[in-house]
Order: C-alpha cells, then sequence, then structure tokens
C-alpha cells in the first residue's frame, strides 16, 4: 500500500490517495461513507493499480477542504484536476453508490478519461416511483439495517464497530458522521443533480452491479441506469444489500475485473 497527497483546486483542496498493485490503471470511487481500503480493493489489486482517492474533507488532516467546493460542478472538476495531476486518462473507473455518481459525472464529462466504467449500486438519478432512502436522516441502528443484508455481519461490523472497543466505535461513528456531511453536501436534499441530462455523454463500456436486496437504493434503478447508457449491462448479486462488494467482495470483484479487461 502507497499514499500520496495531491493538491489541486489552486492548493486548497488537498486530496490523499491510496494505491496498491500492479497492471493496468483502475481509479475507485468510494460511497457516502468514507474510504476505507478493504477485501474488495485487495481483490482488485490482484490484476490492476488501483487508486483509491479520499472525497474532499474526509481525509482526517485536512476536515476544512471540502469547504473550497460549492457544488457538484466544482467536485467534477476538482476529481478531473486530480486525474489529470495522476496521468490518469482512458482507465478504468469504479464507483460505489455516491463514488458511482461521481464516476458518471466524470466519464460524462470528459468521455476520454474512462476507458470502461463499473458501478455498484450508483445513487444520481431518481423516480417517484422507487424513491432513494435518505441514509442521513437515518439513527445508526437503522441505517446499518438499510446499508447491508445481514447488519450483524462481519462487513457491518467493520464499518460501524471499529476495531478496539468502545472508543474505537465512538471514533468510527464521528468519522462516518462526517464523511456524509462531506459527501452530502453535494447531494441534499435528493440525489438528483441533473446526471440525467448528462448521462447519455457517457460513452465508455459500462457495467452495472446491483445487490438483490438493497434496501437503501432500489434494484429497479439498476435497469434504470442501463436505460440512460448506451449499451450498458447489469449484473445482480444475490443475498447482498447495498454494498454487495463489501457482502461479497471476492465474487463482486471477480465480476468487475473481468468486465474490466475484456
Amino acid at each position: 500500500m502507497s499514499e500520496q497527497t495531491v493538491e489541486v483546486w489552486q492548493g486548497k483542496v488537498r486530496i490523499r490517495v491510496l494505491s496498491k498493485g500492479s497492471g493496468p490503471a483502475l481509479v475507485f470511487f468510494h460511497g457516502p461513507w468514507g474510504l476505507q481500503w478493504d477485501p474488495f480493493l485487495d481483490e482488485l489489486a490482484r490484476n490492476f493499480t488501483v487508486y483509491a482517492p479520499e472525497h474532499p474533507g474526509t481525509t482526517p488532516e485536512t476536515p476544512e477542504d471540502v469547504h473550497h467546493l460549492d457544488g457538484m460542478w466544482d467536485l467534477v472538476l476538482c476529481y478531473d484536476e486530480l486525474l489529470e495531476a495522476l496521468g490518469l486518462n482512458g482507465v478504468a473507473l469504479v464507483g460505489h453508490s455516491f463514488g458511482g455518481m461521481m464516476a458518471c459525472e466524470i466519464a460524462a464529462a470528459h468521455p476520454a478519461r474512462a476507458r470502461r466504467l463499473a458501478l455498484i449500486a450508483p445513487i444520481g438519478l431518481w423516480r417517484d416511483d422507487a424513491r432513494v432512502v435518505n441514509w442521513m436522516m437515518l439513527e445508526p441502528a437503522r441505517m446499518r439495517a438499510q446499508i447491508f443484508r445481514d447488519p450483524d455481519g462481519e462487513a457491518a461490523r467493520r464499518m460501524f464497530a471499529g476495531a478496539g472497543g468502545p472508543e474505537a466505535e465512538i471514533a468510527e461513528r464521528i468519522r462516518l458522521t462526517w464523511a456524509m456531511g462531506t459527501t452530502g453536501k453535494f447531494i441534499w436534499p435528493i440525489p438528483d443533480k441533473g446526471l440525467k441530462k448528462r448521462i447519455h455523454r457517457i460513452k465508455a463500456p459500462t457495467l452495472v452491479v446491483w445487490g438483490m436486496e438493497d434496501r437503501l437504493v432500489p434494484p429497479a434503478y439498476a435497469d434504470e441506469f442501463a436505460r440512460h447508457i448506451a449499451g450498458a449491462r447489469v449484473q445482480t448479486v444475490d443475498a447482498t444489500g447495498h454494498v454487495p462488494h463489501l457482502e461479497q467482495p471476492a465474487p463482486v470483484a471477480r465480476m468487475v475485473s473481468e468486465f474490466l479487461k475484456a
């Protein structure tokens, strides 16, 4: 594992990027609960050089940097500057939830950035008949049950409990709350900021992955994303919720890797 901090946005935003692996470059955009290097990323690193940036403001040393970004377009351009600084063009983009929306926005704004696109339960579209649950309004126990198919499983414990007893659990809860605040800034009050007007610009072959028991973002959105992105295909994962890559890391990583290597 290596890490570097890249200054973008006229030096006002510092983004820490974790990387691991070898092979073709892959950029992973994490979801609303911040970046944790997990078994899914380890699996991807077997075949790719994985770059995982932390969303602005979620790096503990630079929590205030997010205040320099006022809206979605600022964030998209900020990430574009990051990819430019890293020399990443025409690479695989993978994103989960909020990160899936960011991968879509980047691929729509700058189609040449994305060679292939893998979206895991992305947000960004809206249907009145299949509303996305506002996770920012949920108390921790209910949020845990909405995100995971098994709220008491290993993946849920890793995200919510931390390691090391009550103090670690409190620290983890603070981290999650701040991460939700810094990502929620760009999607409040509903995760629809006009992606449907831009999504047709995506040219990269796209895979949409969805957990069949997603209680946060209804699986109906899988077909919605596929309908808006030319040639996109959908793969569902049984016995998983909104985080299939955490609940079944090896099979989902294999699914994503095979698509990206095609």
